[in-house]
């Protein structure tokens, strides 16, 4: 397998979470990687900022480009690839990381949190790769990486995430199945990838609840199958929805017990979307 030595990466997010631990992953290979990220002051009750991820990635080997800025704004989605490549001399990799969680019911749902998160979630992961396609095209392995699941229509998972944030979640899907579609002539490929259960995050932490901590895996199962993807050749490995877990079971795993920290896989807690585990 190929590996990620001197491939450029931009990030939207990566100051924590699953976005730090691809970003730490890559940069084990001696990658560049750059972060759009907003997080430029220590938050109250989330660790880690741009400047401290950066930190961590020159001292896990790579090379980071911490840029402050948001997804949402189209200037500073500019400047980030401009910046890139002035940098790095170009970028092969764009992963859509940012998003937004918000799981109030519809009727609950201020329309400012909606936007927000169709802004983050969708708008971002559409802007950024629309940006970065110019300097992908120049790329010998170029990827689209977004963080998002594959997309389903049953009724039960809109009922169980409620359908403000499915719409923003699945919105980002379809920008990988399109891009997937309308850049495979260029040989840009274009993926998700989802978790197969909750992952020990802030988010999950925060939002959903501590106890989840004691179901979930670490975000080094999702860096290890974000890895394998990209460092496959873009030309035939595009259009996917992939689950982490499985990604890796392709590598030959099939123990995921080092990813867990709960008791038993039986413990472990579905992400959305995703249905109990066997």
């Amino acid at each position: 397998m190929a590996n990620l030595a001197g491939r450029t990466i931009l990030m939207s997010g990566g100051s924590r979470g699953i976005g730090l631990a691809i970003a730490l992953s890559a940069a084990r290979d001696g990658a560049n990687v750059a972060m759009l990220a907003k997080t430029a002051e220590p938050h109250p009750t989330l660790p880690g900022t741009i400047y401290t991820a950066a930190e961590e990635i020159e001292r896990a080997g790579g090379t980071a480009l911490p840029i402050v800025g948001d997804v949402r704004d189209d200037d500073a989605v500019a400047d980030a690839v401009a910046r890139t490549v002035d940098t790095f001399g170009g970028i092969d990799v764009v992963v859509n990381n940012a998003s937004a969680l918000n799981l109030t019911p519809t009727e609950s749902m201020p329309m400012k949190a909606y936007d927000l998160m169709q802004d983050i979630n969708c708008r971002g992961t559409f802007s950024l790769s629309r940006a970065s396609i110019g300097a992908l095209k120049k790329s010998s392995n170029p990827h689209i990486l977004t963080l998002s699941p594959p997309i389903t229509l049953e009724p039960k998972w809109f009922a169980q995430t409620t359908t403000a944030y499915t719409i923003s979640k699945f919105g980002m899907s379809l920008v990988t199945l399109g891009l997937a579609a309308e850049l495979a002539s260029d040989g840009i490929a274009a993926n998700s990838l989802w978790p197969r259960t909750t992952i020990d995050t802030a988010a999950v932490r925060n939002v959903l609840g501590s106890e989840l901590v004691d179901r979930s895996r670490s975000a080094a199962i999702v860096a290890d199958a974000a890895y394998v993807i990209l460092t496959q050749p873009a030309a035939t490995t595009t259009g996917n929805c992939y689950i982490d877990d499985e990604v890796l079971a392709t590598q030959g795993v099939s123990d995921f017990s080092q990813y867990r920290t709960a008791a038993s896989e039986a413990d472990l807690e579905p992400d959305f979307w995703m249905e109990p585990l066997a």
